[in-house]
Order: structure tokens, then C-alpha cells, then sequence
């Protein structure tokens, strides 16, 4: 599973073939959760508040290269890192 990002205890993820909608994977310690790309909402699983936060502030500015992973995985080209949150 390709790590896209990570910072402050999240790991973000993206996986090759994945079906509809757009989506990335978040690991937060014994937490694990799918946000969509479209809208940042919480698609499967949990985080805690404050992770949560993060990843959507985190998503936030960087949707534009969230979506350009999704197309580049869904053509098998790979994913490009993404900076972490400051």
C-alpha cells in the first residue's frame, strides 16, 4: 500500500485499482479510516477528533494533487508523495 503522506502520527495511503468514489486511506495507531476526496467526509472506519481535523485540514490543500494521484493509480502509473502538514 503506497504511503502518500505522512506527519504527526498519520500515514495516508492510496491503492492501486481501487473502485469509485475517490478516496485515500488514513492509519492513525489503532485507527483506520477512508475520507473522500470530493467532500473530506468520513466514508468507513474512525479517527479520533483532533486526527480527524488534521486530515481534513491537510486534504483541504491538497485536493487538487489528491485527485491527481487518483488518476494516476487508476491508470497504474504510481502515486507522487505529498508534503506533509506543517
Amino acid at each position: 500500500m503506497p504511503r502518500i503522506s505522512s506527519f504527526y502520527g498519520l500515514i495516508i495511503y492510496m491503492y492501486w485499482n481501487e473502485h469509485n468514489p475517490p478516496h485515500f486511506h488514513v492509519n492513525y495507531g489503532e485507527f483506520n479510516a477512508v475520507i473522500l476526496i470530493n467532500d473530506f467526509s468520513l466514508k468507513e472506519g474512525y479517527l479520533p477528533p483532533k486526527a480527524m481535523a488534521m486530515t481534513v485540514e491537510w486534504a483541504v490543500i491538497h485536493q487538487g494533487e489528491l485527485i491527481e494521484n487518483w488518476n494516476l493509480g487508476l491508470l497504474g502509473l504510481g502515486f507522487n508523495k505529498i508534503e506533509p502538514l506543517q
